[in-house]
């Protein structure tokens, strides 16, 4: 019947004239025409007209609003539909519907009230809590299901992997391969990649690609398989494996060209990520703005200016894609970086957008690094306009005027976090040791091998200040003497990690550390005299980038 109906316009008109006596069955066919084809004014005028509704009338208008978002309206007529009408797709569609648009409360009210419920019903109130963060419902809602499918396993794990609880993720992958029958997807498997990229789990990543390949799981355009591949065995530190695993894909989609590029940029190999741009660009595809925050990312480890501004221009001057808050971030961090301070605050002010605190951090950092108070006065004041919770950019701050010896000010900058009720983001680092992940925060002793550990710490500490080690106590810069910043600089968490792998790793080995903040001067001079001294390469990946140590150098060149 639908597809006699395919010309809106001419089969109103067929409607309306042709017959005299039309069934119920062929009005629901042209209202179902219209909603399909979005011409949801014209599906209410006739389904207004009808003389008679019943269920599919009510269901195909109702998904239509819902599908449009004017949940507002298809709330008023599901209200308004009799009860013995309510079929369990109708109540899907509206549970579904909410969930999606982030009104939870609502859809588990909707939920609550459901007289039968089946898998759609549940994974769509799961799926909910998921997507709008809130995992302890999701959780609990998911271990009450009757029945899991594959779908619930998958939001379960998506909604952990998207909310930062990575290990979680990979825990319940884990169980779902113990305890369930349904299989997992391609859409698991993303999900799950990217919690092993997050973590720096190697061997589980590997472990994951065998599992794909052999359940002839394909790696095509439709679900970014192959790329989730590629990122996390650039997140993991294993670039050459992922370059590999591109070259075989025989389909490149712009996703998958995005994770070669970004995956050698947090690597340090920026040129190479800029060769990889221009091939990409040679294939046909075109880049989009994540290709553009790659190149840039490229650009900005690699201390390219000159390409870096070229880049920037020809996003919109050449692909109509207009620059957001995060490509302005990495251009303020290129030039603060390479000393061109004043440059990138006038970039700040020429800014379509008011800048956030990843762009202001960014100026902040350069002014720390170059030592340029000025500028970070002028800073200050858009910094505190946001009045933001943001703790980074009050350190920041607090540090820079410490450098300069103004005291005071930086004293005003903590109290301000004091007074804000702000706390500084905890310094946390895991590394993967037999295929398990182990989480450390800094100065914390509640790990049962942590009196081993700082034991082994500082045993490790004497052996390289005896090889030319000296903390670097001028990135401590509260007011205390040195032997109270040497104290300071002593654990941070890190350095925990590390020692904890090389009580256990036998050289020579690959230790892979991932840690939350950006490393600091100390450590990373700390792990630079480490790898050369226990002949271990090292991967710490902090929040920025890359760093590979290995035989007292890293491959950022100390540019970073």
């Amino acid at each position: 019947m639908y597809s006699a109906f395919r010309d809106m316009k001419s089969s109103r008109k067929v409607f309306d004239f042709g017959f005299q006596v039309v069934d119920v069955v062929s009005w629901n066919s042209v209202i179902d025409g219209y909603v399909k084809s979005g011409a949801l004014v014209d599906a209410r005028k006739l389904f207004d007209e009808m003389p008679v509704r019943n269920e599919v009338s009510w269901s195909a208008i109702i998904s239509g609003y819902v599908g449009k978002g004017e949940l507002d309206v298809a709330r008023f007529l599901f209200d308004r539909m009799p009860m013995i009408g309510r079929n369990v797709v109708t109540w899907n569609s509206m549970v579904s519907g909410f969930a999606r648009h982030g009104l939870v409360s609502l859809a588990r009210e909707l939920f609550d009230q459901m007289p039968v419920r089946n898998a759609v019903s549940w994974n769509s109130m799961v799926s909910g809590y998921a997507m709008n963060g809130e995992m302890e419902a999701a959780r609990e809602l998911f271990e009450a299901m009757p029945e899991k499918d594959v779908v619930s396993w998958s939001c379960m794990i998506s909604g952990y992997a998207h909310t930062n609880h990575h290990a979680e993720a990979l825990e319940l992958f884990k169980r779902m391969q113990m305890e369930s029958d349904a299989r997992p997807n391609e859409v698991t498997m993303v999900s799950v990649l990217s919690a092993c990229a997050h973590l720096s789990a190697l061997d589980q990543g590997k472990w994951i690609h065998a599992y794909i390949d052999k359940n002839h799981m394909i790696l095509d355009d439709d679900n970014n398989l192959g790329a989730a591949l590629i990122d996390m065995y650039a997140k993991c530190g294993s670039l050459e494996t992922g370059v590999e695993l591109f070259q075989t894909l025989e389909r490149k989609n712009v996703s998958s060209w995005n994770a070669l590029i970004t995956g050698m940029a947090i690597n340090g190999a920026a040129v190479e990520s800029l060769d990889a741009f221009e091939r990409m660009q040679e294939s046909g595809v075109r880049p989009n703005d994540i290709t553009f925050l790659g190149v840039l990312t490229a650009c900005t480890h690699g201390g390219l200016v000159v390409e870096g501004r070229r880049y920037f221009e020809s996003m919109s001057k050449d692909y109509g894609i207009e620059p957001e808050m995060k490509h302005y971030g990495c251009m303020i961090d290129l030039l603060g970086r390479a000393g061109l301070l004043e440059e990138a605050e006038g970039i700040i002010r020429s800014m379509p957008m008011k800048p956030d605190v990843m762009v202001l951090g960014a100026l902040l950092g350069a002014c720390r690094i170059h030592k340029n108070i000025e500028v970070a006065d002028r800073i200050r004041n858009d910094f505190l306009e946001l009045k933001s919770r943001q703790a980074g950019c009050h350190v920041l701050l607090s540090n820079i005027y410490a450098a300069a010896g103004r005291w005071s000010e930086a004293s005003r900058m903590r109290s301000l976090l004091k007074e804000k009720g702000i706390k500084k983001e905890p310094g946390s680092s895991s590394v993967e040791m037999d295929g398990a992940v182990y989480e450390f925060v800094a100065g914390d002793r509640s790990h049962p091998e942590a009196d081993s550990i700082y034991s082994w710490l500082d045993e490790m500490s004497r052996k390289l200040r005896a090889h030319g080690y000296s903390p670097a106590t001028e990135d401590v810069l509260l007011d205390l003497d040195e032997e109270d910043k040497e104290t300071w600089l002593s654990c941070p968490s890190e350095k925990l990690a590390l020692a904890f792998a090389l009580s256990r790793a036998a050289p020579p080995s690959t230790i892979r550390i991932v840690k939350n903040l950006r490393i600091c001067r100390d450590c990373h001079s700390f792990v630079k005299h480490v790898s050369r001294l226990f002949y271990h390469e090292i991967l710490v990946r902090d929040r920025i980038r890359f760093h590979r140590f290995k035989n007292g150098s890293c491959s950022c060149n100390d540019y970073w």
